[in-house]
């Protein structure tokens, strides 16, 4: 039986959601299960757990999921990306028969890891393998959130295959799911050592190139590795493009080659850092430590724009998240802990179409690269950030000193006006949405909080059009799917994604 609205105090033993459940079911509780577990703080004098849990009195029986076999296991499928859209489409494809070969222009997470450290201390930026390329895509170096707010069936099976690879058991229940940045790196390798396992590969460091087609179908793809300059052509049957949201040279490749494409409204903006604390004292009232860092989520409608928070991490970081020279990109990241001395989020602005639109279906990453080049610029043209106090923002003007918020970008920064890189709408709109959310989140204006210039890689400004097979209109065979392919947005929803994406395959197949 499912018994919903069951609340614990902070710090009350879980083990009395069994009394509560044997009380109901007046009888032996031989099986519990947390269906949903959410943090109720509308009364910050009486915090309370929330739960809805399944009962019985024994274990039911649960079989195996069996997928359906292809009969082509010999089909040659390329995946290009490994980020969640092209990780999870090529496990499903595994799960059919398939063995997928995943084409990823950037590095292992290992060495990932390191190349960012390298971008950090030394400003040396690496195209191919930084915070938005690499095995797990963008959100590898962001907090490992799982919320969504889609509704597919398949985000259940999200979940359940991050639990599988190694993500903690929590997220199956958690109102807000999150891995952590440090524990999303094993739940890769582990991912990856399955996809090997049985079948797949990978070809790191290689970058798709171009496509081949004939009859209106993919029969063969081009590739170079990234290192050496090698030049390989495959043949192909089926080609997923997993992009992610900053392949910039992939859309031009699409559009040169006639691929529908479609411009996008996206949105820019800036990181907003508070220390965690004051965030914990706002939605808390009090500062406690069986309850977890606070977060939040907010539009405003104050300005000419609308404004909203973005990826909030807890306890986060400002990571340097340029995947272009010449340009300065934010991101944010939190670990499993969120144990970090500042909160930070997107603080972003809509950019509807008709901001941009020239006729060109790229000229929204033209808008985006050009904010990023302002960036760059303005901190000096050594990746340093450029950043600015909220109340000297307000102001207009450059912030002489910082105050108790210290950044934590870790390629440096520089003090600017960043009214200076935006167009008026957006920084205007960013000043009426500070006013205006500080009054549902005191301290939010707080004239202390950082403000670290610019995020730019919201969403992807492009979406590559398919049809009810998931095929691109004019050319069969070829997938676009995930972020990149403006289809999804976060590690949820492109992973689902990329499991849908894995079945149209199969269906075609068969």
């Amino acid at each position: 039986m499912r018994i919903d609205d069951i609340k614990l105090r902070l710090g009350e033993d879980e083990a009395r959601l069994k009394k509560i459940a044997e009380d109901k079911m007046r009888g032996h509780c031989g099986y519990l299960k947390i269906l949903k577990k959410s943090l109720d703080a509308r009364n910050k004098s009486d915090i309370r757990w929330v739960y809805s849990i399944e009962a019985e009195k024994k274990k039911p029986d649960e079989k195996p999921r069996e997928l359906p076999q292809t009969k082509h296991p010999e089909k040659r499928i390329f995946v290009v990306g490994s980020g969640p859209a092209g990780l999870f489409c090529a496990i499903r494809l595994i799960g059919h028969g398939f063995r997928p070969v995943i084409l990823e222009r950037g590095e292992t997470v290992e060495a990932r890891v390191l190349r960012i450290k390298e971008f950090s201390e030394n400003k040396v930026l690496d195209e191919n393998s930084n915070v938005q390329f690499g095995e797990g895509g963008a959100g590898t170096f962001s907090d490992g959130k799982l919320n969504t707010q889609t509704k597919d069936p398949l985000n259940r099976e999200v979940l359940e295959t991050f639990i599988r690879f190694g993500a903690p058991q929590e997220i199956a229940y958690l109102n807000k799911p999150h891995v952590g940045s440090d524990r999303l790196r094993e739940v890769l390798k582990n991912m990856r050592a399955y996809i090997q396992e049985n079948g797949g590969k990978f070809l790191f460091e290689t970058r798709f190139s171009d496509i081949r087609i004939r009859d209106q179908k993919v029969y063969a793809i081009d590739t170079v590795n990234v290192r050496t300059g090698e030049k390989n052509t495959f043949g192909a049957d089926a080609l997923v493009l997993a992009i992610g949201h900053s392949s910039r040279d992939t859309f031009c490749l699409l559009k040169d080659r006639g691929f529908a494409l479609e411009a996008r409204k996206f949105a820019v903006g800036v990181r907003i850092e508070h220390l965690q604390a004051k965030i914990n004292l706002a939605q808390y009232s009090a500062s406690h430590n069986l309850l977890p860092p606070a977060d939040y989520k907010l539009v405003s409608h104050a300005g000419a724009r609308t404004a909203f928070t973005f990826c909030m991490c807890p306890g986060g970081y400002v990571m340097p998240a340029a995947s272009e020279r010449g340009g300065v990109v934010t991101n944010g990241m939190s670990n499993y802990a969120r144990d970090g001395i500042n909160a930070n989020s997107a603080l972003l602005v809509q950019i509807e179409k008709e901001d941009y639109f020239n006729g060109d279906v790229l000229s929204g990453v033209e808008y985006q690269r050009k904010l990023e080049q302002s960036a760059y610029r303005a901190g000096g043209e050594t990746y340093a950030a450029p950043i600015q106090r909220a109340e000297d923002f307000v102001g207009g003007r450059v912030s002489k000193h910082f105050g108790e918020v210290l950044p934590t970008y870790s390629a440096g920064t520089a003090m600017c006006d960043l009214n200076r890189i935006f167009p008026e709408y957006v920084s205007c709109s960013m000043k009426a949405a500070l006013t205006d959310m500080d009054r549902r989140l005191k301290g939010f204006a707080d004239p202390d909080a950082l403000l670290t210039g610019v995020e730019t890689r919201f969403s992807s400004p492009v979406r590559i059009l398919r049809g009810e097979s998931g095929e691109c209109l004019q050319c069969g065979g070829v997938f676009p799917c995930g972020e990149g392919s403006g289809y999804s947005g976060g590690i949820t929803s492109s992973a689902a994604d990329g499991i849908g994406t894995a079945v149209k395959i199969f269906e075609k197949f068969a």
